[in-house]
């Protein structure tokens, strides 16, 4: 599965067949902004949009937009246990 970008977001797209439409939505965020097109070409400019509508919206309301989870995992050192010790 090929995913489409745009300014660090990315789009889930499915192809509905009952309607004839690609219908997508920003993946990897809580919040629901979604975009649809007839075409491949009219689906990038709708998911372009889509993107810029939602920065512009969130700048608009004081909220930060979310951006989606990178992907990359993190390392971290395990806990170890210090014995306890005893005091008499």
């Amino acid at each position: 599965m090929t995913a489409i970008a745009y300014k660090g977001h990315f789009a889930h797209v499915e192809f509905d067949a009952e309607d004839e439409i690609f219908a997508g939505r920003l993946a990897g965020i809580n919040d629901v902004v979604g975009f649809h097109a007839d075409n491949v070409e009219g689906l990038k400019v709708a998911f372009h949009e889509a993107v810029d509508d939602y920065i512009e919206t969130c700048g608009k309301t004081g909220k930060t937009p979310e951006k989606p989870y990178s992907g990359q995992i993190m390392a971290i050192r395990p806990f170890t246990p210090r014995p306890l010790s005893r005091r008499s």
